[in-house]
């Protein structure tokens, strides 16, 4: 026999290891690795995981060949490695039915299971019966599979299994928006079976879309049909999401040891380099110990506390995990791995003789890697009071497959048996690496010859559509529709793309189908999919900021973006073209727009640079004629080639009476008929506190504030009360969620009760106007709703009372009648552009969203939905107010434009009440017009979307603004002021100051004296914003180890909250902002806040040791505000004027003569913060007073004063 070499020796050594510890458990029928010799359910993550070093060892003995039996021995380890991925692709294809299901529902209860019986192959658990939804662990599968097929593989043998996998794609693409049970099976870390948005799972499924994306599945022997799509976009969501939750896992973990696995091997999912060495640095610093990395802070699995008995923890038990929690040598695998790929080799070898102390030797000297090590029971008190001081024990599964197996690959790896790009044959390695940047080619294209003559006048070449051609232009919808026809499988049940989102990065490609090439045109121009695109100084912004977009987010794709831009009659501005079109275009000649570059020219410029994609799917596939197209998508693209111009519906009437009439009776006079007159304006509920009288409601007169004009009954001109049942509307795609209500019957509409139906629709044919034509249509709506036929006909259908609404939406959008077009699309449940993805961009960057106005009406989302259920809850939190319901849906989506660009704005805010923003921004623009509280709303609501996302921007910032009237329009405009310069000043105290309103906040007393009423509108907007100062929730924290407990409006933060969270975690902080949001008025919240901080500075300096009671904080306020008053009388300061006479006055309504909210007086509300008479002053005092812990005699430190 020949003597083997040394490297041969070598590699039979883990040979035998990788038998011996994995290879000898798989299952001989089904190629699935049991849990344990024990347990015989095999898990998908554990086997991918564990299968990864029989594929390693395989491609190092193919490369270190000796003999032919190592040849052997490559081939056997291959068809493991497949035998193993097709025996997991069995057991997911028996549950298509499931994954079927979980495309339209994304619920837990839909998922493919995690587990399956590694002797059968099939289900061993019901569907509720565990935490099946891991988003993670279908994301290995695909990674993994695509990694190995790259390498050379075949694992996929048929168009079936091609369509199972593209259907695969589909379950995991929106994971950026589905809260799952993550890599450890139990989602909240108290294991009740609540699942989380966890960036584990996020990050991995960015990673499997990225890398199985344009992958022909049968390697070398494939054509078009064994091709996987991915479109780009939904990948760089879950990038955009995952970035802005690292180093966090998950609201309730604040970080976790997994992440490791997202920003190394085997995911490779981020690619700011930074942020990798943060979450590195993160996850060593909080969770590595002597024996491995915590898999997060308070895990009690497996701990010397935990009761076996059941799978989920109380509460207040986690505390009793803090400092023992177990320590798995598996994340020392991971860092080596990723150490090697880096090639630092100093870290490899200290990772490396780490794992070596921890490994176990078996009686027959095979090293095996235990699952994880424990603190004995004797020693939990000693840990506690010396972290990392005992001696721990291991406990679990020895081996563990998953850990094993990465320990073999570190080896491997190390000892130069394989190389990187060997275990990395899709380069994912490589994509944090700098790369150059983009050119974003554009293409401008109009409508017909005027606009062209009219752009070559301003020495701008375009095309017209006709032109373009042999270029076929089409919207971002034409390829929406086009992408639902992938993954289709009429064998499987199988109908492919559910989803229907499509963002410029898809649409920023050329496109071929059976020789002819296509151009979609971005979302953003489409006009029919929300109302926004209608404004052109938006659009035009929009688009300046997705070049940048593109600019940014271009990566791993052949070829340069090209967006194709076309200019409509509808964009002109009295015939003219918009001076802001013009400047633009010229600054895309330029070459240079918003820091992109970019390059503008004509389709036949760019056919050979730009990223061209082949819709090869839409052929007959499953007829056997791949060759024909769809006969489905053939109708479709004829239908779209068919477009005509639509008829105006508005004049189509009957000229016979219709059957139907409001009231049997004749018709009364015309001015009776006229005085439906302001109907949509009343149907509003956008509520402004009058001047003087910001936000003194009690909680009950608040909610009758907040109650619409329109529910509340009144009586007839006989004296009877009307109420009636408004008429059930059938479901559609536009009004799929409208549901029956009862309203009471108003003033208005008791105005209609003897006008007939036809006559309504002669004064509807006969009117110019189109808030009286809007008003009309309202009330038709209310009375009959949207599928009551008029009578009309049109291409022999009817004309319903929802199509009269379509047209009357697109003149106001045509017409820019803003507020016509938001009350008409609030109706037509117009579905507002990537609203769930907004949603989830605000609630990822730990940001929760109320709607609905406030006190009593607000609903809270705190975690992502589907965009029906979404556009419900919104719907449904504003009655039958459509237009606020619109406006919300407007501003979360500009609230997700700033957050994802400035995300500063959003500094220490929580929780955003989008309805209490609505009325802020009301109030700032009345207090900017100086005009009456019932005419804010209508013009509100008349501000183009550009100057309401500019109004938005200025509440946020704190910014001043003042109005101005448009020659053209006559709509107001938003026009920024000279902001204020404040200093900032030195010490503790002021810093304080920093904390809480920022240092541009921290000018010079006599700066502030300056602009009467400044603090108090500051207070109000902070307070509105729900903005607190930096690290406030973690002091708060602080604060209850020294208390029993924080009341605020009856509410209290218990002591025992510190024992089941940590500092840091986003499930605290949501538990005191739901307690401060039951404060009405925003200024009081604000004192409430900053008393609260003055409160965490005698925890954390020590000042006593425990303040023995529950902290009344409102009693802390009030007490400040008699003090002020007090100094007030004895200075004669204003308030003497008001709330520091004698005898107190008030409003005939019993409030404050000042105006002062929660009987506070207004001058309080208006001091600066520091100062002798500032309000922290006060607030020191007062807690000086108040409470009883501090000693009778002796001195107390108040250096930190």
């Amino acid at each position: 026999m020949r003597s083997r070499k040394g490297s041969g020796v070598r590699l039979d050594y883990y040979q035998r290891l990788v038998y011996k510890t994995i290879l000898r458990y798989q299952n001989p029928v089904t190629g699935l690795l049991p849990a344990s010799p024990d347990n015989k359910h095999a898990w998908i993550r554990d086997n991918v995981y564990s299968i990864l070093a029989v594929w390693s060892l395989s491609m190092a003995y193919k490369k270190n060949t000796d003999m032919d039996e190592d040849r052997a021995k490559t081939y056997e380890l291959e068809q493991r490695c497949v035998k193993l991925m097709r025996g997991l692709l069995f057991s997911m294809m028996q549950q298509r039915d499931r994954l079927e299901r979980f495309k339209e529902s994304q619920l837990p209860k839909d998922a493919i299971h995690a587990k399956f019986s590694s002797e059968s192959g099939l289900s061993v658990v019901s569907d509720l019966g565990w935490g099946h939804l891991q988003i993670d662990a279908i994301s290995l599968y695909i990674l993994t599979l695509a990694q190995m097929t790259a390498s050379g593989l075949q694992i996929v043998y048929n168009l079936d299994e091609v369509a199972f996998i593209q259907n695969l794609v589909f379950y995991i693409e929106s994971a950026y928006c589905i809260p799952d049970y993550g890599i450890w099976e139990r989602g909240d870390k108290t294991n009740h079976g609540l699942p989380e948005l966890n960036a584990s799972s996020i990050g991995m499924a960015k990673a499997a879309l990225e890398a199985i994306n344009e992958l022909d599945l049968f390697g070398a022997r494939g054509g078009p049909s064994s091709v996987i799509h991915v479109l780009a976009d939904e990948a760089q969501k879950c990038q955009a999401v995952l970035q802005s939750m690292l180093p966090r896992e998950s609201s309730s973990k604040e970080v976790d040891a997994s992440l490791l696995s997202v920003i190394g091997f085997p995911a490779f999912a981020v690619d700011d380099p930074e942020l990798i060495e943060q979450t590195r640095i993160t996850v060593q610093e909080k969770l590595q110990g002597k024996y491995g990395c915590k898999r997060f802070l308070r895990d009690g699995y497996k701990t010397a506390k935990e009761d076996p008995t059941r799978l989920h923890y109380e509460p207040w038990e986690l505390r009793a995990f803090d400092k023992i929690e177990c320590e798995w040598p598996l994340f020392y695998c991971y860092l080596l791995i990723d150490y090697v790929f880096e090639g630092n080799k100093e870290a490899v070898n200290e990772y490396s003789e780490a794992i070596e102390e921890l490994l176990i030797k078996t009686s027959d000297g095979i090293k095996v890697v235990p699952e994880m090590y424990a603190v004995p029971v004797e020693s939990v008190l000693a840990e506690y009071e010396n972290p990392g001081s005992q001696t721990r024990v291991p406990v679990g599964r020895s081996p563990f497959m998953w850990a094993q197996s990465l320990y073999i690959v570190g080896q491997l790896l190390k000892e130069n048996f394989i190389a990187p790009g060997e275990l990395d044959p899709l380069n994912r390695r490589l994509s944090s690496q700098k790369k150059p940047d983009v050119v974003v080619q554009v293409v401008t294209i109009v409508e017909d010859d005027k606009i062209k003559e009219k752009l070559k006048k301003h020495d701008i070449d375009v095309e017209t559509i006709e032109e373009a051609k042999p270029i076929r232009i089409e919207p971002a919808r034409t390829l929406s529709h086009l992408y639902t026809f992938l993954g289709n499988s009429k064998k499987l049940s199988l109908t492919g793309r559910k989803s229907r989102d499509v963002g410029i990065l898809s649409s920023s490609k050329l496109y071929t189908l059976q020789g002819q090439e296509f151009a979609f045109t971005p979302q953003l121009t489409d006009q029919r999919h929300f109302y926004i695109a209608s404004d052109y100084e938006l659009m035009i912004d929009t688009f300046k900021s997705e070049l940048y977009f593109l600019k940014s987010s271009w990566q791993n794709m052949l070829g340069r973006p090209l967006v194709c831009i076309v200019i409509r009659e509808t964009h002109l501005e009295q015939g003219n073209i918009p001076v802001a079109l013009i400047s633009t275009l010229k600054k895309l000649k330029s070459g240079y727009i918003n820091g992109t570059r970019v390059t503008l020219g004509n389709f036949r410029d760019f056919i050979s640079t730009t990223c061209l994609t082949n819709l090869s799917f839409l052929g007959s596939q499953e007829e056997g004629i791949p060759e024909h197209l769809n006969p489905e998508v053939e109708r479709y693209l004829s239908q779209r080639t068919q477009r005509s111009t639509k008829p105006r519906l508005l004049s189509k009437f009957p000229q016979t009476k219709p059957h139907r009439k409001i009231t049997p009776t004749q018709p009364k006079s015309m001015a009776r008929k006229l005085s439906f007159r302001g109907s949509i304006r009343r149907s509003r509920n956008i509520a402004i506190e009058g001047e003087g009288s910001s936000g003194h409601r009690t909680a009950e007169e608040g909610s009758k504030a907040s109650t619409p004009i329109t529910t509340s009954p009144l009586p007839s001109e006989e004296g009877e009360t009307f109420q009636f049942q408004k008429a059930s509307r059938s479901p559609s795609p536009e009004n799929e969620d409208w549901q029956p209500i009862t309203r009471h019957r108003t003033q208005s509409d008791a105005q209609f009760q003897d006008t007939e139906f036809d006559d309504l629709l002669r004064i509807l044919h006969s009117s110019e106007s189109l808030e009286e034509q809007g008003d009309i249509i309202h009330y038709l709506v209310v009375e009959f709703g949207l599928d009551q036929d008029t009578g009309g006909v049109e291409y022999g259908k009817p004309i319903l009372v929802r199509d009269l609404l379509k047209e009357l939406y697109e003149k106001a959008c045509q017409q820019r009648s803003w507020s016509i077009v938001r009350h008409s699309a609030g109706v037509l449940r117009k579905p507002v552009e990537d609203l769930t993805k907004a949603v989830t961009d605000l609630l990822v960057h730990q940001k929760q969203l109320t709607v609905g106005m406030p006190p009593t009406n607000e609903k809270t989302i705190t975690a992502p939905l589907p965009s029906f259920e979404l556009r419900k809850l919104i719907h449904d939190a504003y009655g039958e107010d459509e237009s606020t319901a619109m406006l919300t849906q407007e501003l979360i989506l500009y609230l997700a434009m700033f957050i994802r660009t400035e995300p500063e704005l959003f500094s220490e805010m929580l929780r955003l009440r989008i309805g209490l923003i609505i009325q802020v921004m009301a109030s700032e623009l009345a207090r900017s017009l100086n005009c009456q509280s019932e005419d804010v709303s209508e013009l509100l609501l008349n501000l183009s979307p550009y100057e309401m996302k500019k109004l938005l921007y200025h509440i946020l910032s704190g910014k001043e603004f003042t109005m101005a009237s448009s020659a053209h329009s006559g709509n107001f405009s938003i026009v920024s002021c000279k902001s204020l310069k404040i200093s900032t000043k030195t010490g503790q105290f002021s810093r304080l100051m920093n904390s809480i309103h920022g240092p541009e906040d921290l000018e010079e007393q006599t700066k502030a004296e300056e602009r009467q009423g400044q603090w108090l509108r500051r207070r109000r907007l902070d307070g509105a914003l729900n903005r607190v100062p930096q690290g406030f929730y973690s002091r708060i924290w602080t604060l209850l180890e020294r208390c029993p407990g924080i009341m605020v409006q009856g509410r209290i933060l218990p002591q025992g909250l510190t024992q089941e969270m940590t500092s840091g975690e986003l499930k605290f902080a949501l538990q005191v902002e739901s307690v401060l949001n039951t404060i009405p008025q925003p200024e009081f919240r604000q004192l409430v806040v900053e008393a609260l901080m003055v409160l965490t500075l005698i925890a954390e300096y020590s000042i006593v040791p425990s303040l023995g009671e529950p902290l009344c904080v409102a009693s802390i306020v009030y007490t400040a505000n008699r003090i002020f008053l007090e100094d007030q009388v004895q200075v004669e300061g204003d308030a003497t004027l008001c709330c520091a006479k004698p005898q107190k006055e008030l409003t005939p309504s019993g409030e404050l003569v000042c105006g002062g909210a929660a009987w506070i007086c207004q001058h309080f509300y208006d001091s600066a913060p520091s100062g002798s008479y500032g309000t922290m002053t006060y607030l020191i005092r007062s807690i000086a007073t108040s409470l009883n812990c501090f000693p009778n005699d002796g001195e107390i430190n108040c250096s930190v004063m």
